[in-house]
């Protein structure tokens, strides 16, 4: 078998890992007992994680996680307080594909974002796109896209990703035009995407964040109605690392 024109065919057809297990394969003295259908079936898998790994790296890339935070390290992560059962569902990741909403709430410090994000890596896993915003930043974007009219493709644009994590939520107040972008893109996506949002306040206080009553009303009718609630409490992540830094 001719090593390097087949080499060379693999990449021209961009079968990149087809061409690296063929390398190996060839290089692998084992490989001559592979029977030919061995062989083709070592290929075509080595080609199709490779594809799968090209394209969870596109969706990471695209999700601008904050943290680089992963589901496989939440057990391993400083004691907190949360319901096990309900963070067991978020992991599962079926509330994704039903297009339910999550609310994750806790004091500053706790971990809610770095929790999130795990969340939103295994959505990336599970071949779904994600987008990590901070709110403060979103509505600010939003009033930048409004001045250079942009703010219809801007708002389609978060209304087409199958999670949308919303980081920070009633952090600053939600007045002037912020409560209008924010149930235009509620509204896009009630049903159809799901939304993940985190907050230092309790659901109870979400209302009052928001300048307007009635936009408040139609805007947490879309957010909390189907979303699930995971309630953190604990010693802050933050305080703990700084401890243990001046023990050291």
């Amino acid at each position: 078998m001719l090593k390097h024109p087949t080499l060379n065919l693999l990449q021209q057809l961009g079968l990149a890992g087809m061409a690296e297990a063929f390398a190996r394969l060839t290089d692998n003295e084992d490989s001559d007992n592979l029977s030919h259908g061995e062989w083709l079936a070592l290929l075509l898998d080595q080609e199709a994680t490779w594809r799968n790994n090209k394209r969870l790296a596109l969706r990471l890339r695209n999700a601008k996680l904050h943290h680089p935070a992963v589901p496989e390290d939440i057990i391993r992560r400083a004691p907190r307080e949360y319901d096990r059962s309900i963070l067991d569902l978020l992991v599962a990741g079926d509330w994704i594909r039903k297009h339910e909403n999550c609310a994750i709430v806790g004091p500053t410090g706790i971990g809610k974002s770095w929790l999130a994000c795990a969340l939103g890596h295994k959505a990336c896993r599970d071949n779904h796109s994600v987008l990590y915003v901070r709110m403060p930043a979103l509505l600010q974007s939003l009033e930048q896209a409004r001045g250079i009219g942009n703010l219809a493709a801007r708002l389609k644009s978060l209304g087409s990703v199958e999670l949308l994590i919303l980081d920070d939520y009633g952090l600053q107040p939600i007045d002037g035009n912020a409560p209008h972008y924010l149930l235009e893109i509620l509204e896009g996506r009630y049903g159809r995407r799901s939304t993940l949002v985190t907050s230092q306040f309790p659901v109870a206080r979400w209302h009052e964040k928001i300048s307007d009553p009635t936009y408040a009303d139609a805007i947490l009718d879309r957010l909390v109605h189907n979303a699930h609630r995971l309630e953190m409490s604990g010693e802050s992540m933050r305080r703990l690392r700084q401890s243990a830094e001046i023990q050291t």
